[in-house]
Parts: structure tokens; sequence; C-alpha cells
């Protein structure tokens, strides 16, 4: 089956930077004081109007953030806040959200404040190693995992040789939007099997913005792109020496959640009201044929730590032939 993926014509992502006082102009500050690499693409942006910059003197008000006891703290200290806004169309990332990351780095770190990611509902940290927007692209810098647990379940005691002994865990993926694609969601395992099933998204998720960014990238004036419902997992997606696998992809309703579970569970909301005929999530499980549970294919999947990812030319990259299943 073939899942069809519309293509937006501009993208926009949005960070915010919290803080108790601004002592200076913001629009003197931008983009004369960025580091780096990104301060002459930080000083195109603004001149195309691709970036905007834009300060208010109230307190940011998040929502759906996951924030530390720490960060609540801070964040209540605040009094005023400066969007940084930036769109552009799919084939121009990742490019522009780095360098209008890397301006509301810059400001953060200049008036003591604190970086917010709306999208993925999680903080950006602005000292230590983490000072400077990274030069190589890390997908894992850009995504973040809602992981919640079914409020009905009544889960034995853990023991991870027990593949079937729970399916309470959903873990749902927060970020894949920024790439014009759908966010992805694993539902039904078992609680014991959350970093597992958190790795395995992961590996998942850059498989697809990988192919991605490729595609648009090769054809820029695409309104859609064509995938398959199968996605192959190769060995050299696993550094760590982990097995080549397949995965099944399924549009899902993610406020809907699994037909014929008993209970509730906070519903995580992704993108578009229901009805607009996009799709906003895809259901990540077992290819068909695989001859277990849920838990038993995450444990026969291997996952690993990922390296930068780097965007190839899909002209110069070998076809890779789909095989069902877990690869001996």
């Amino acid at each position: 089956m073939k899942i069809i993926l519309p293509l937006p014509a501009t993208l926009t992502s949005l960070f915010v930077v919290a803080m108790e006082q601004l002592l200076f102009d913001v629009e003197s500050f931008v983009p004369w004081r960025i580091s780096g690499p990104y301060r002459r693409a930080a000083i195109s942006a603004l001149g195309s109007g691709a970036l905007t910059v834009t300060h208010h003197r109230t307190p940011w008000k998040p929502t759906a953030a996951t924030l530390t006891d720490d960060e609540r703290r801070r964040l209540r200290r605040t009094r005023q806040h400066v969007v940084f806004a930036t769109t552009a169309p799919p084939h121009r990332l990742p490019a522009g959200v780095q360098a209008a990351r890397a301006a509301a780095r810059a400001l953060a770190r200049a008036c003591d404040g604190l970086l917010l990611d709306p999208l993925t509902g999680s903080t950006i940290l602005t000292c230590g190693r983490c000072a400077g927007e990274p030069t190589d692209f890390r997908l894992d810098d850009w995504l973040s995992w809602d992981v919640q647990v079914h409020d009905a379940a009544t889960c034995p005691p853990w023991d991870p040789a027990d593949t079937g002994a729970c399916d309470c865990l959903r873990v749902t993926s927060r970020g894949l939007r920024r790439f014009a694609l759908p966010e992805i969601t694993l539902d039904g395992a078992g609680c014991a099997h959350n970093l597992c099933a958190t790795s395995l998204l992961r590996t998942v998720a850059h498989r697809l913005v990988t192919d991605h960014l490729a595609y648009v990238t090769a054809h820029p004036d695409a309104t859609e792109r064509e995938i398959d419902d199968f996605l192959h997992i190769p060995a050299s997606d696993q550094p760590d020496g982990g097995l080549p696998f397949g995965v099944r992809l399924t549009p899902y309703d993610a406020e809907l959640g699994e037909l014929g579970r008993t209970g509730t569970i906070r519903r995580l909301k992704i993108g578009p009201a229901p009805g607009t005929g996009q799709i906003t999530c895809l259901k990540v499980g077992p290819p068909s044929g695989f001859p277990g549970s849920l838990n038993d294919w995450l444990c026969a999947t291997q996952t690993a730590i990922h390296p930068p990812l780097r965007l190839v030319d899909p002209a110069r990259t070998p076809a890779m032939t789909a095989t069902p299943g877990i690869a001996a």
C-alpha cells in the first residue's frame, strides 16, 4: 500500500526566548551578535523576511510543555519574551531552522533567558557544551518523545522476559512535523519496554527524515510524496551492529488511539483537526507475517546511538531491497 504525504509550500517553526528583562534593542542584537557559521544565513533570512524576530513585553505561557521544576521556576520569573519565526519551503530544510535557532541561542545567552521549542514542548540548553548551535545536523536535537501509560493498566511485576504481559505503553514523537512529515507512534507495547520502544522510534525517525530531506531536495517543486507502507531499516542505520528489520507504517489518529481498549489515555494533539484529509501520525509496528506480538518484535529488533545525519544525493544512493521481517 502507498501512503501519500502532502508537501506544503512553506513550513514555519517558532523558537521562544523568555527572560526577566531585555536591556537592549533586539533588532540591533540580531544578527550582528550571532557567532559562528550561521551569521551570514541569519542576515540573509532577516533581509528576505524568512526570519522574523518579535519582542513581546508579556510573559510566555507555554502549552503542552515538558519542563523540569527548575525550568518552571525560571519561567515564572520571566516578564517578557522574544519569538523567532522562520518560514521556508521544505527543500530549504534544515538550514533555515538551524539559523533561526542559532539566533535564538545567542539572545538567550546574552539575556540569561530560557529558550523553548514550542513544537517539541521542551527547552534547549544554552550553556556549557551546548552554548552554540551545532554545525552538524543531529535529528535527536530536534525531537522529543511523548510517553504515556494507559490509566486502566494493571501491569504485573516487571519482567523483561515476559513479552506478552502488558500493552499499556504509547510513545509518540514530537518534532517530525517541522520537516513536513507525520509524527510516528508505537502504541500497545509493554511499559517495561519504554527505552526499547523509544529507541526503535528514533531509528525509524532517522530513516524517514534522511529519505525525506533527500527527496524534497531533489524535487523542490513537488506538492506531494508517495511512500510505501513498508519501511526497511538497514544495518547501516545501526552503527552498534544491529540486524536489519522491517517496519509497517499505518495512518493513525493519535486522538483516538486503539479501538476496543478500556480506560482513557491523554491524547496528544499533533496536527490539523480530524477530517482535513491530512495524515498527522503514522503507527509503527511489525511487518505483515511477523509471528509474534508487538513486544516480541520490539525485543527482536536492534537499536543504536545515531551519528550526525548526513544528507546524501538520492541519485547516488543505491536502491534498497525491502525484506519483510527480521533479517538473519
